[in-house]
């Protein structure tokens, strides 16, 4: 798996800080970012994330790149409807090297592993057979399974990232989304670490929100995603 963060606003906290600020001043956009030094700019948004006003993050964006996920994952993923995607389509781009992922649990079986494998490359054998035979692509691909490797570009905002980190850090989620997150959040928190510092799993500032379904986990969580990062 291959994660970058690709672009995301400039000073996103500056940006957010003068958004909130302005809900409560009288003052003008280029008086309220005069008064905004780094250390200034840091109080306020965490002041700010405590209060819960996060309308305001929404001005910033980030914009990942994600490689070497399957499409199980993105499966998921797109189900985060505050977003935007992009991902390499088995319409037009043909699937000559059928990379695949392999889930980890797997590698403890491997008579099971075997016939994973053994299954995979079939597909993959009758997939070329059905392009050299003149199959369009688009229809080949229905052959594919969840498996199939694949890239994507996701642009959310800061809100929505939030949520996405409280849902898909959590240990109930599953393992590839849950390592894609750790990952986006890690990159987050180096571009806005007072948005991010408290981000993570919905137990780490509160109660479990799985309740009676809890992992039972929870000061070994909070531990992880603490403020000095992941």
């Amino acid at each position: 798996m291959l994660v970058q963060l690709l672009k995301y606003t400039q000073e996103p906290e500056r940006i957010i800080a003068q958004a909130a600020k302005l809900c409560y001043s009288d003052a003008g956009l280029e008086d309220i970012a005069g008064k905004l030094s780094q250390e200034n700019t840091a109080d306020f948004i965490r002041k700010l994330m405590d209060l819960g006003h996060l309308s305001a993050l929404e001005h910033a964006s980030f914009t990942f790149g994600i490689e070497g996920v399957s499409r199980a994952l993105t499966h998921q993923l797109v189900r985060h409807r505050l977003a935007s995607y992009s991902q390499q389509s088995q319409r037009y781009v043909a699937m000559r090297d059928f990379p695949y992922i392999t889930p980890p649990s797997l590698s403890g079986q491997p008579e099971l592993l075997k016939r994973f494998q053994t299954i995979i490359h079939e597909i993959g054998r009758v997939y070329q057979e059905f392009l050299k035979a003149g199959i369009p692509a688009e229809d080949a691909r229905y052959l594919l399974p969840n498996a199939c490797e694949t890239k994507i570009v996701v642009t959310m905002n800061a809100r929505e990232l939030l949520h996405f980190f409280r849902l898909r850090c959590c240990r109930r989620a599953q393992w590839e989304i849950h390592a894609l997150a750790d990952r986006m959040l890690n990159l987050a928190r180096g571009a806005g670490p007072n948005l991010f510092r408290r981000a993570g799993p919905g137990c780490i500032d509160g109660p479990c929100p799985e309740g009676k379904l809890s992992c039972g986990k929870m000061p070994e969580v909070r531990q992880k995603y603490g403020a000095e990062g992941i």
